[in-house]
């Protein structure tokens, strides 16, 4: 008997997807909240300190925080257009919609545990950096 590596789940049922994106929804709207935070916590830095080296580095977190919005939007739109998509599929076609399998939106779950990493490495660095400035 041979053993073979669990394949991903290429298919789901419209529960599964409608999950994916109700807690992809609930962390950016987190994610958005806590850029803001973060950008208060600039205006912090620069009242105490406006050397130039410091406004240099805090020109970069800014635009990363702004560029990272933008991901955000762009993320948020596309769940929604699914999101709409199952919505209309499940007016047009009710019955046994909970037993139909639909493709799994494995690109969308990419990008957004791409964002969700990279998001991360920006958080931390961006903590390294405030705490060297505070």
């Amino acid at each position: 008997m041979s053993h073979t590596a669990t394949q991903p789940q290429t298919h789901k049922h419209i529960d599964e997807l409608h999950f994916d994106h109700q807690m992809w929804l609930n962390a950016l709207r987190f994610y958005k909240d806590e850029i803001v935070i973060f950008e208060r916590r600039m205006e912090d830095i620069v009242r105490r300190n406006n050397k130039p080296e410091v406004m240099a580095e805090l020109e970069h977190f800014q635009n990363q925080y702004i560029r990272e919005n933008e991901v955000i939007d762009e993320l948020r739109h596309d769940i929604k257009e699914h999101e709409n998509f199952l919505e209309k599929e499940s007016k047009e076609r009710p019955i046994a919609i909970e037993h139909r399998l639909y493709k799994d939106h494995a690109g969308l779950r990419d990008r957004f545990e791409t964002f969700e990493k990279l998001y991360s490495e920006l958080k931390h660095d961006f903590y390294t950096w405030a705490t060297r400035w505070m």
